[in-house]
């Protein structure tokens, strides 16, 4: 009887490993949506900001963010016009790079797309669309889907910048058709296992999110005109929305919490919050606010507010998630890219400022600020809070903040 219980414990240590090292990586967090489960941050930064622990230099062009898994830092950037992925050490020391194509080299040029790691394998979207799966330990190539030469997508104006979402056997993408506008694969080979028609609008930016429901899960994507919902399963067509604005860019991943889902873009669309049926077949809508139209800066959920910034509506918000009263508008440093931990906002405008936030709806109360000098280009990439540090992308710069 000893032994078998010696070899059971075995067996699920082995299962519990395997488990873990299958965990994905997702843009903005671990639910998608801005908000990192850190605790124990600074409430209040030095007169001078954060201390940078390090930076690392030479990344190339890139609006992408940093993602963390297998004990390494992954981040795409573009050298002559071919994208790279970079993986680093927790040190900020380069263990490889490995080139994974003709990355997106027109109008603000760069790399758009953040890796995506599950386990032993890494997925990188190009701006040309071009979905390449590589081996997470040396970057070396497994295999390579085009979204407009494999399907029957195109290009948009400015690249494609969505990050694919991984869910199991799965990797799911939006071509953009009009016969494969959202398409499920095999992410160990990248056969297709199904396609959907949507509503056959152009892909938007949009990086997609999962909803686990009760009774079944649901991808959700902004496409050029609508926001849909379609059964992860089989891709089926739940619901749609009709949600657009003047250039077609919906850059931002929808909110969701508890059956509450909220579709956000700029050029002074702004945002909706719907409620989703029981078993997410249909929608309602529950309010509209047209001063929430975030670019591409996201927003974050906390505690039953939604703060972020505007557009067109520049400035910063807090706005109530049940009814959508807002609670305070404020303009003390530009508009921009927002995260959250523990109680506080991290808000990297565009011109290149860096606050430290409450997150609270009595008002926008800066208790940190801070001037990102290092790195070239916009101040577009979201940052990501991993292990007590706070890591921002800027051009061709990685800078490592202690927060904590």
């Amino acid at each position: 009887m000893p032994k078998i219980k010696g070899f059971l414990v075995i067996v699920f240590v082995i299962i519990g490993l395997s488990v873990a090292a299958q965990n994905v990586t997702r843009w903005r967090g671990p639910q998608g949506d801005g908000v990192y489960p850190e605790t124990g941050v600074l409430k209040e930064w030095p007169a001078n900001g954060p201390e940078i622990i390090w930076h690392f230099d030479g990344v190339g062009e890139g609006h992408s963010s940093p993602a963390f898994a297998n004990d390494m830092i992954y981040l795409s950037g573009m050298l002559d016009q071919t994208g790279h992925i970079f993986a680093l050490d927790q040190n900020g020391k380069l263990n490889w790079q490995a080139p994974y194509g003709e990355e997106f080299h027109q109008s603000y040029p760069g790399a758009r797309s953040t890796p995506v790691i599950a386990g032993d394998l890494l997925y990188i979207y190009s701006g040309h669309g071009v979905l390449t799966c590589m081996d997470a330990n040396t970057g070396a190539i497994k295999w390579k889907k085009g979204a407009f030469s494999d399907f029957d997508g195109q290009n948009i104006t400015w690249g494609v910048t969505e990050t694919v979402a991984v869910d199991g056997d799965l990797v799911y993408m939006t071509p953009g058709g009009k016969k494969n506008n959202v398409v499920a694969l095999n992410r160990f080979n990248g056969n297709l296992v199904w396609s959907s028609p949507g509503k056959g609008g152009k892909s938007a930016y949009s990086t997609p999110l999962l909803v686990e429901l009760p009774s079944r899960k649901l991808l959700v994507t902004h496409t050029g005109e609508h926001i849909i919902g379609l059964d992860a399963k089989d891709g089926n067509l739940l619901w749609e929305y009709p949600h657009t604005n003047r250039h077609q860019v919906h850059a931002n991943t929808p909110i969701y919490s508890d059956g509450g889902l909220f579709g956000f873009s700029g050029y002074g669309q702004g945002g909706v919050k719907l409620t989703l049926s029981e078993d997410g077949s249909s929608i309602k809508k529950d309010w509209f606010n047209d001063k929430l139209d975030s670019r591409m800066g996201g927003m974050v959920l906390v505690d039953g507010f939604i703060y972020g910034s505007g557009d067109n509506n520049r400035q910063w918000r807090c706005v109530d998630w049940n009814t959508g009263e807002e609670k305070y508008a404020s303009t003390e440093i530009g508009k921009g890219v927002v995260i959250a931990a523990d109680g506080m906002l991290y808000c990297y405008s565009e011109r290149g400022e860096l606050a430290l936030v409450r997150a609270t709806p009595a008002g926008f109360n800066i208790s940190g600020l801070t001037k990102v000098e290092l790195g070239t280009g916009q101040h577009w990439s979201h940052p990501v809070i991993n292990n007590g540090r706070l890591y921002l992308r800027h051009g061709n710069v990685l800078i490592a903040y202690k927060i904590k």
